[in-house]
């Protein structure tokens, strides 16, 4: 409830008025059996005709009055609730962009995608029900009971207690029910983890002949899932039989009490009509209440789940918020300082002890073994994990002393798995510099080999990309990948294993193109084949963890066994094709 109110804050105006209306529109409602009361006595008791005229045109402007303010009430609830929706929406995505990878592992892409879109159009629909439907009730029943207790005081205790029955009922289905839905939300994420593992994976379902086993899978989840939605629907279910079976209890009391009444001369004929009418507004608007209360066991649980990703304190925080002003382009742009770095959920240190400079007009390069640490080093370096014990500084600077945003803007990431965004090559390639000119495109394009393939495409630089590149191959998303680092013309070019699906001759070019663009910054590259990597100013092995040597690749050739033994291994796989 607090984080609801925390944004609705900023639409309080829009939400007064709202309610304003709305409340309007209630007590038009409420008005309009008794003027219909005033009229039926009226006749019966052989008023004049123009007094019953004039009723009537009292009903007819109520009503047009409650009728104008129930269409501007569904307006501006409609409204409220948009932008409330898209605040909530706005402050996730923002968040989202300050977790850590740790932190993504903590919640789970899936999840944070639930909540982003099913979690808050849930939130969406349970305030529009609230406001439209929950909201009125306590003003509805109160002038309900007011008005009855002035036409007859047994009949308002009658109905008193009818109401207060069914809300004690609803109290206790509303409790009941809570961890149900709980449950529902869970089993929500889970389906969806499993159907974005089977439309991602899709390939590998088939290659391996598993649709049935994963058909098995997703009626698993979405049997769960249903069963659970039976079990809280069937409280309520029970809880609106409960509440038909109060208020026709009531109906058919209060009219077995009139006849009695009206012959004593205490009751009129139009007091029964006001009486009743009172009755199903109350029923009819307890009966919307409980439409809100079947989602609000679940509204709420979604604002908890929202309320958990934004109170959530990320991994990686600026320590300070105002970038270093005595930064210069100094010779040593990358420096590892004695670095240990072990994960949260871990025992043993990925990394021990690393200390490398990578210096503007050389080659870096770190090769080693799986699960050697090595793209550790660009998550460290990129500062998507703060280091264990010692540190790592950009031109001199501790990196933990600036903004995220200053650091990653000097630095351009080429990741192992190559990603693009739906939209056009061009677009892609001024991702990380927005002001390229299509000359400086198709040169970036040039130097990583892509420059060809993008020219014989019919629409060129505007060629359309689909989400995560799926129109390309594997070599063409690398190559355009690249293309985008050298479009940003950073200080540091960081390479995780960029090559990897590069054809020798390709990876080779693209080599000696790259040595003569980056020549006025650092690189560092993270390879698995020496190929890639024997002509870099400095070579660093990792060992589980642990540097095994550093040197060029004579240097390495001679003294450290653990790169000897990676290429004798990788040329032999090579003479053996």
């Amino acid at each position: 409830m607090k984080l609801l109110l925390r944004f609705l804050k900023p639409h309080r105006k829009l939400f007064v008025l709202t309610v304003l209306l709305l409340f309007i529109d209630v007590i038009g409602a409420l008005f309009i059996p008794t003027l219909a009361a005033d009229m039926i006595n009226a006749g019966t008791l052989g008023a004049d005709f123009s007094r019953i005229v004039e009723t009537g045109i009292q009903m007819g402007l109520v009503s047009l009055l409650a009728g104008g303010c129930a269409i501007l009430g569904g307006y501006t609830c409609a409204k409220l609730t948009a932008q409330v929706g898209k605040d909530l929406r706005q402050a996730i995505y923002t968040k989202s962009l300050d977790l850590s990878i740790y932190d993504f592992r903590q919640f789970g892409t899936a999840s944070i995608t639930t909540r982003t879109i099913s979690d808050i159009t849930t939130i969406q629909f349970a305030l529009t029900c609230a406001v439209q439907m929950l909201l009125p009730v306590p003003v509805i029943c109160t002038v309900a009971l007011i008005l009855t207790f002035r036409l007859d005081p047994a009949m308002g205790f009658l109905l008193l207690g009818v109401v207060c029955v069914v809300l004690v009922i609803a109290f206790f289905m509303i409790r009941s029910a809570s961890p149900l839905f709980r449950r529902l939300q869970r089993l929500l994420d889970r389906m969806s983890a499993v159907l974005l593992e089977n439309l991602t994976g899709v390939r590998v379902v088939r290659a391996f002949h598993k649709e049935a086993r994963e058909q098995q899978r997703m009626e698993t989840a979405f049997g769960d899932y249903a069963q659970t939605a039976i079990r809280a629907n069937l409280k309520f279910a029970n809880l609106d039989g409960l509440s038909f079976f109060f208020i026709n209890f009531f109906v058919v009391v209060v009219y077995w009490l009139s006849g009695g009444r009206i012959h004593a001369g205490a009751f009129q004929i139009g007091d029964i009509t006001a009486v009743t009418q009172y009755a199903l507004l109350v029923l009819f608007f307890l009966m919307m209440a409980q439409m809100v209360i079947l989602i609000l066991p679940r509204s709420l649980e979604c604002c908890e789940r929202i309320r958990q990703v934004l109170d959530h304190e990320p991994e990686i925080t600026d320590l300070v918020q105002e970038a270093p002003q005595d930064i210069q382009g100094v010779r040593e742009v990358l420096t590892f300082q004695d670095v240990s770095f072990r994960f949260a959920d871990a025992e043993e240190y990925t990394l021990r002890n690393l200390s490398f400079t990578c210096r503007r007009g050389e080659t870096t390069a770190i090769i080693g073994g799986t699960g050697s640490g090595k793209s550790t080093v660009a998550a460290l370096a990129l500062r998507f994990h703060d280091v264990t014990e010692g540190a790592i500084r950009l031109d001199g600077v501790d990196i933990r002393d600036m903004p995220q945003a200053f650091l990653r803007d000097r630095l351009a990431y080429v990741q192992q798995k190559a990603w693009l965004f739906s939209g056009t090559i061009a677009e892609n390639l001024r991702y990380g510099r927005k002001d390229a000119t299509e000359e400086e495109l198709m040169h970036a394009a040039d130097v990583a080999q892509a420059g060809e393939f993008i020219r014989s495409l019919p629409q060129g630089l505007d060629s359309y990309v689909a989400q995560g590149g799926t129109n390309f191959s594997g070599g063409q998303k690398q190559r355009l990948s690249i293309a985008r680092a050298l479009v940003k013309r950073p200080e540091l070019y960081l390479f995780d294993d960029s090559f990897s699906a590069l054809d020798f001759k390709t990876d080779a070019a693209l080599r000696k193109a790259l040595a003569q663009e980056t020549r006025e910054a650092a690189v560092l590259i993270i390879a698995q084949r020496v190929s890639s990597i024997r002509s870099a100013h400095q070579i660093i092995v990792l060992d589980d963890g642990a540097v095994a040597g550093i040197g060029t690749h004579e240097q390495l050739m001679a003294t450290c066994p653990v790169y000897q033994e990676i290429y004798e291994s990788q040329t032999k796989e090579a003479q053996e094709a």
